[in-house]
């Protein structure tokens, strides 16, 4: 196959495309061929793993992967689309299936559940089994309910003898790294300082939990009871951890986050500060920046807990643009100085590292975040490849999986090595690129990436507060957090029809433009389709077919286990 490396000059005001040789094409024909022969010597691994390297992408559905796989190809100068991604040359590849027990779309806790126990369970719900009722700590069996704790991997591994590890660009009480080491009949309940859950504003079942004894999420972390502990925890979330001060307090406090002004204070109610108990255990360390993780000597620190950021850590192109670079350490850096500690134990290591923000660029209908993140996630991947020896490469089973899809579209017929983020381009009847965005039934140009649902609604809306009137998009643009719709104080009307907004002049690849949304929701939600599962190492090759996603502790347990002549 031999694709058009011609561009028409006309395009040039539109996009810029570098031009090709053959011999640099990795769809021709003769390199195609090559790649198949190749495969047949691909190097095979021999188990058992003594290690496994967990990635998490944290609702990084195959459409977020091809659209992160092109930006990343486009950022090196490429057309995009014939780009690698570091996971995707893995040798082993398979589906996994994300439903929970009661819903058809899933939630991260109902997910990563699955992922490290082995069994599926409700949505919502963090290690516990299908029997629990949502929010009711009543309804387990600490307190004479029905429903049992699940034993969660890291648990299992931590008896016998090796070392565990999490690092997230979340905070590390959110739901993926909170299941790595938590039981929770509510994913929110990540301090005994509860904030209320959308769904039901009236909610305050966190107060008689707490009351009867039960330890909210950031506790569980410092007080993981099983081992001596978890080893490694990086991420963000200090407010979970320390106690809430008084105003002067506040006032006073000089250290300070420059990319949330936050004081670095907490918002606990028990006045527990556990990062001062997580330090005072023996060998135990706790760090708060970016400086003080790589003044961390990895061979003479044990245990390692560092949180940098009040809530989430910031998306990787807003780092430098808000100071935080200064205060919060990047992924690969975070990934790497894990990496380096648990490594010296002789007994292996279990390691999750999350691309946590991919799903809240989703949320927010804001694909340049997402994407961005994603390629962030392909980085750090490389660099901890980068960072392992021939040996303890050929004992660690690597995986990177998602724990769910998102509504997110790549569609429009545009051109080969169009910019993802910009507006459809097509190819007039000859197959040439032609001069001018491509409209749509309206006489409108449209982008390339979507969403089913979401903060880009382009309608109008109406503010119940002061019943100001948005024709859509203009307001639904991204905010930190997600799309500045609030829950419910913007609603649709039924005014005169509207068109969508003229994106002519429009910079759709500015990274708070919110693609547009077929159904305004204040936040996009995640979708329900399979996501892809890419392993190599020993191991690898038991990711294979279409697989229940509690499949994938399975592999992970067995991998382990494997005779020394599995292949």
């Amino acid at each position: 196959m031999r694709l058009r490396a011609q561009r028409s000059l006309s395009l040039i005001a539109f996009v810029v495309l570098p031009t090709l040789g053959w011999a640099e094409e990795p769809a021709d024909f003769s390199v195609q061929k090559a790649a198949a022969h190749a495969a047949l010597q691909r190097p095979t691994f021999a188990g058992p793993a003594k290690n496994i390297i967990l990635f998490l992408g944290d609702g990084m559905g195959m459409t977020t992967i091809t659209g992160a796989r092109i930006l990343a190809g486009q950022q090196l100068g490429k057309l995009g689309e014939e780009h690698q991604l570091s996971f995707e040359t893995f040798e082993q590849t398979a589906l996994s299936k994300t439903y929970t027990i009661n819903q058809q779309t899933p939630d991260s806790a109902g997910t990563m559940t699955a992922i490290m126990t082995g069994h599926k369970t409700n949505a919502y719900v963090i290690n516990y089994d299908q029997e629990v009722e949502l929010g009711n700590h009543s309804s387990i069996s600490q307190f004479g309910g029905p429903s049992k704790p699940l034993p969660i991997l890291t648990e299992e591994l931590e008896r016998q003898g090796k070392s565990t590890g999490i690092v997230t660009t979340t905070t590390l009480v959110h739901a993926t790294p909170a299941a790595c080491y938590a039981h929770s009949p509510n994913r929110f309940w990540v301090d005994d300082n509860y904030e209320i859950f959308a769904k039901d504003e009236n909610d305050e079942r966190l107060k008689p939990a707490i009351t009867a004894g039960f330890k909210d999420i950031a506790r569980q972390l410092i007080e993981f009871p099983v081992g001596d502990g978890i080893d490694v925890a990086l991420g963000g979330g200090w407010r979970s951890f320390l106690p809430l001060p008084s105003e002067d307090e506040i006032s006073s406090s000089v250290e300070t986050n420059q990319r949330t002004r936050d004081p670095f204070v907490g918002r606990r109610l028990d006045g527990r500060d556990l990062t001062k108990e997580w330090a005072s255990q023996p060998g135990k360390v706790f760090v708060k920046n970016r400086s003080e993780l790589k003044n961390i000597d990895p061979k003479s620190t044990k245990q390692l807990l560092g949180l940098f950021a009040s809530k989430h850590l910031s998306y990787a192109v807003d780092r430098r643009a808000e100071g935080a670079a200064n205060t919060e350490p990047s992924l690969p850096e975070m990934a790497t100085k894990a990496l380096e500690i648990l490594k010296n134990n002789p007994k292996g290591f279990f390691l999750m590292i999350e691309s946590g923000r991919i799903d809240h660029g989703h949320h927010g209908s804001n694909a340049h975040r997402a994407l961005n993140e994603t390629v962030l996630l392909s980085d750090t991947v490389q660099a901890v490849l980068d960072a392992l020896t021939p040996k303890e490469r050929a004992e660690t089973l690597i995986i990177v999986t998602a724990d769910h899809s998102h509504t997110f579209t790549l569609a429009g017929y545009p051109t080969r090595g169009n910019p993802i983020l910009g507006k459809v381009i097509r190819n007039d009847n000859a197959g040439h690129p032609k001069p001018e965005p491509e409209k749509d039934l309206l006489g409108l140009p449209f982008t390339t990436l979507g969403y089913a649902n979401g903060g880009g609604y382009p309608g109008p809306m109406i503010n119940k507060s002061d019943f100001s009137i948005s024709h859509g998009h203009q307001t639904f643009n991204v905010a930190d957090d997600g799309p500045k719709i609030k829950k419910d104080h913007w609603k649709y009307i039924d005014i005169a029809h509207r068109h969508r907004p003229d994106l002519h002049h429009v910079d759709t690849e500015h990274k708070n433009y919110a693609q547009e949304s077929a159904v305004p929701l204040g936040s996009e939600t995640h979708g329900a389709e399979d996501v892809p599962i890419y392993a190599t190492g020993p191991g690898a090759f038991l990711f294979r077919s279409t697989r229940e996603q509690n499949y994938i502790y399975h592999a992970m347990k067995l991998a382990l286990e494997l005779p020394a002549t599995s292949q």
